[in-house]
């Protein structure tokens, strides 16, 4: 029996504030740049206005990138290309810097933390710099057992609540939100089907590194087998994410949940993240509220999850390497948007813009 009652989410998390939304909304409509010239530029703006609770919007100053991280015994079905077990190389290589959402987050100067909740390697194998929140190595094969213990799944939870709350406290105003994982797309699909009451099939994917044919029969097969053990439990999210999720998608749903009552900005990345924040919509109807859907994944079960939480992706680049690096695309995005939403002058005239906001002088021309 679990201690950890999610039904307190409900009563702890609130809409961004609708006040400051129509604030921001009235300040809009006196800009020299006509209504509607922006696009959804405007609404990104007016959104992070209500989030912060401020006129005008403040900057993302401090943005952060957080990548839960861990195996899953379904990927010992062959249902990716990559071996089962092997996440922790994918760690290495973001630690390291060579992976797209490290040179992305490099070159944004955005900082990566990663945390390790069920990797599937000795804890002395990793890189000193992530953060050991380890509840087990790897996680149980869906299609036949269950990912956790109830025990495991509550441990996972609140260590993603924990993590929230350290990022807040330390002054955190933007989460791009990532997995590292090798099986958690097959755990994410049958996530996804179970809640929106859809078949295998509708939701099973290729991943980044598109498996053949057989390979996705495979996987089709591990996400129709799951999802016959996921559905007696479907009242009950906790021991959804026990039965068919794992420790990295239980600790991520609880990051999510948890950034929503702490009132801290998420962009959602792939498929992962996208089933982590349709158990949390069960959980919390308005948490999605603090969340934004970064970009299209190509996964199809990201699309159905989107569409389930009534989401529109910033960006569609057809990025699929997961790791963060679509979610950090989208991030220049959402600063432009704060940018022009507070800097932009009313009415006409340069002379109300900001101090060092003008244009530059025009180059000396020799008669």
């Amino acid at each position: 029996m679990s201690s950890l009652n999610l039904d307190d989410f409900t009563d702890l998390i609130e809409r961004p504030d609708g006040g400051t939304r129509r604030d921001a909304e009235e300040r809009r409509a006196r800009f020299a740049v006509p209504p509607g010239a922006l696009g959804r530029l405007d609404e990104l703006g007016e959104w992070l206005s209500a989030a912060q609770g401020a006129v005008p919007v403040r900057p993302v100053a401090r943005p952060r990138v957080v990548l839960f991280a861990g195996d899953h015994g379904v990927a010992g079905l062959d249902v990716s290309k990559r071996p089962a077990g092997s996440a922790a190389g994918l760690v290495r290589e973001v630690v390291e810097g060579a992976s797209a959402g490290a040179v992305l987050a490099r070159r944004l100067g955005v900082g990566v933390r990663v945390v390790d909740v069920s990797l599937d390697c000795e804890p002395d194998e990793l890189p000193k710099t992530v953060d050991d929140r380890r509840v087990r190595r790897g996680s149980g094969c869906i299609d036949t057992e269950d990912a956790l213990t109830l025990e495991e799944a509550e441990a996972a939870f609140r260590a993603g609540m924990a993590v929230a709350d350290e990022e807040a406290d330390s002054g955190t105003d933007l989460v791009v939100l990532g997995d590292i994982s090798v099986g958690g797309t097959t755990a994410a699909a049958t996530l996804i089907a179970a809640l929106c009451g859809t078949d295998a099939s509708v939701v099973t994917g290729r991943g980044g590194d598109p498996i053949d044919d057989l390979a996705w029969m495979r996987k089709c097969a591990a996400v129709r087998d799951a999802l016959r053990r996921a559905r007696p439990v479907l009242g009950d999210q906790l021991q959804l994410l026990a039965t068919v999720g794992g420790a990295d998608l239980a600790a991520a749903t609880g990051f999510l949940l948890q950034c929503a009552v702490r009132r801290t900005p998420v962009l959602l990345d792939g498929v992962v993240s996208a089933a982590c924040a349709l158990v949390g919509q069960r959980v919390a109807f308005r948490a999605p509220d603090w969340w934004l859907a970064a970009h299209a994944s190509g996964e199809p079960a990201q699309a159905k999850a989107l569409d389930r939480m009534a989401m529109d992706v910033l960006l569609d680049q057809d990025v699929r390497v997961g790791g963060g690096a679509g979610a950090l695309l989208a991030l220049p995005l959402v600063q432009a948007a704060a940018a022009l939403a507070a800097e932009l002058p009313e009415g006409a005239g340069a002379a109300e813009l900001p101090e060092g906001a003008g244009a530059a002088e025009p180059a000396d021309q020799e008669a």
